[in-house]
C-alpha cells in the first residue's frame, strides 16, 4: 500500500472491528505479535555494511508494558532471522521467538505447552505467512496496511498501519472500549 493509500485508509476510517465481539482483557490469555510489519512499516535500512535496522513505534512499546502491568502474556513470533528482533523483545521484556518458518505449529505447541486455549489468544499479523496462525486464534488482528488476505480474515482490523501504533491501538480497544472514550477522541 502507497503512502497516499495508507494515509486515506486511516483518514477515512477504512479501518475498524469487522466481526464478532471483542473480548475483554479478562478473558484472554495471550497476546503474539509479528514483528514486520505490525512492529514496524515494514521496511529495512541497509547501510553500506549490510547491517540492517528498523524503526519501531514507542507507543507500541507503552502498550506492551500496560498490558504485562495487567498481567497477559505476551510474546513476538517472527520468521525474521535478524537479531534485531530478539533486541527488541528484549528491551520490551517479552519473549520471542525468531526465523521461525511454521508458525502455525510453533504457536500450537507452545499453547499446548502451557496449556492455553487458542480461542483466548490474540495474533496480529500483517502478510500471508501469518495466515494459517491466524486461522487458529480467537482474535486475529491486522494492521490497516496488511495484505488483503490477512485483513480478510481479521476480526479487527487496526486503524494504524504498521509501525505506526498497531499495538498501542489494540491496548486501548481491548482495555478501554470506544464507548468510554471521549467523543472527541474517536475517529469518525
Amino acid at each position: 500500500m502507497a503512502n497516499s493509500e495508507r494515509n486515506n485508509a486511516v483518514r477515512f476510517g477504512l479501518s475498524s472491528h469487522v466481526g464478532g465481539e471483542l473480548p475483554d482483557i479478562e478473558q484472554l490469555a495471550l497476546l503474539v505479535y509479528d514483528f514486520d510489519g505490525v512492529m514496524t512499516d515494514n521496511k529495512v535500512m541497509v547501510d553500506e555494511d549490510g547491517r540492517e535496522s528498523v524503526v519501531v513505534s514507542r507507543a507500541d512499546g507503552l502498550a506492551v508494558a500496560e498490558f504485562r502491568k495487567l498481567g497477559v502474556p505476551q510474546f513476538i513470533l517472527s520468521t525474521e532471522a535478524n537479531p534485531v528482533v530478539l533486541r527488541r523483545a528484549d528491551k520490551l521484556g517479552i519473549a520471542c521467538l525468531n526465523n521461525c518458518a511454521d508458525k502455525r505449529t510453533a504457536l500450537r505447541a507452545y499453547l499446548q505447552k502451557n496449556q492455553i486455549d487458542a480461542d483466548k489468544v490474540v495474533y496480529c499479523g500483517n502478510d500471508i505467512n501469518d495466515l494459517a496462525v491466524m486461522q487458529i486464534v480467537g482474535l486475529p488482528v491486522a494492521p490497516a496496511d496488511a495484505n488483503w488476505r490477512i485483513r480478510d480474515i481479521a476480526k479487527y482490523v487496526t486503524r494504524a498501519c504498521g509501525g505506526e501504533g498497531v499495538i498501542r491501538e489494540l491496548y486501548d480497544v481491548l482495555v478501554q472500549p470506544v464507548d468510554e472514550v471521549p467523543k472527541n477522541l474517536v475517529a469518525a
